[in-house]
């Protein structure tokens, strides 16, 4: 069952948004507001796994939702459901799984769910991440990952055996890896501890890491630098 939170602050789309999703059997609406505020604090409890969202919203936006589920590290994707179009290029940069323009019809909507289906089928295979392309799908050893790194609109996972590019997102990746050896390190990284061979202050609020088995480095936020020293060094 994939939990979905829904808002946006014209009640006669929040409507259309609910009808669509009330007649799909794998779906269930955990929350449905016209308050950004209201999502807000529902999105805290952590227990949705996909937000539909409008943008341009009175108080708190869609992208300032996003903005927070992903500097929180939390295990929410997002879709925009939104008029405007001059948030796209932000939208992805936050890992948004798809930006769907108003009006829309029922089959562009259930298609983005479709793909938000495979790709949680896909990242959820016991010790194997899944790589998915045109034509092409390629399956990696998760102890063999390095480290991960959200460049733009594709991810780049640097393995012991070379680099593959996907366009899951960051919050895809975490997903599945839920081992306590990877640490959401930053907003563009996560780390495989067991890689690490060092870690050296780059910016008043940053290390940079370096790996054994690659020349290339990633970044920890000192918050996240100051939880890895206590739970884990």
């Amino acid at each position: 069952m994939i939990k979905v939170g829904i808002v946006d602050d014209r009640i006669i789309d929040l409507e259309k948004l609910a009808f669509i999703l009330s007649i799909i059997p794998d779906i269930e609406i955990s929350f449905s507001t016209t308050d950004a505020t209201v999502a807000y604090n529902e999105i805290q409890k952590g227990e949705i796994d996909l937000l539909i969202a409008d943008i341009e919203m009175p108080g708190i936006s869609g992208y300032e939702l996003a903005d927070f589920i992903q500097t929180q590290a939390l295990l929410i994707t997002v879709i925009f459901i939104t008029a405007k179009s001059g948030y796209a290029v932000h939208a992805f940069e936050l890992d948004v799984h798809d930006y769907i323009m108003k009006p829309y019809t029922k089959e562009r909507l259930m298609q983005s769910l479709d793909r938000f289906r495979n790709k949680q089928q896909a990242v959820n295979l016991i010790g194997r991440f899944i790589i998915k392309r045109k034509g092409h799908i390629d399956v990696i050893m998760k102890r063999d990952i390095i480290f991960i790194e959200r460049t733009g609109r594709t991810t780049s996972i640097h393995t012991i055996k070379g680099v593959y590019e996907a366009y899951l997102t960051m919050n895809e990746c975490e997903a599945s890896l839920r081992e306590n050896n990877f640490i959401r390190s930053h907003r563009s990284f996560i780390i495989n501890l067991h890689y690490v061979n060092s870690f050296s202050i780059y910016t008043k609020r940053s290390y940079r890491v370096t790996f054994d088995g690659t020349n290339c480095k990633a970044m920890v936020t000192r918050e996240q630098m100051d939880y890895i020293q206590k739970y884990y060094f």
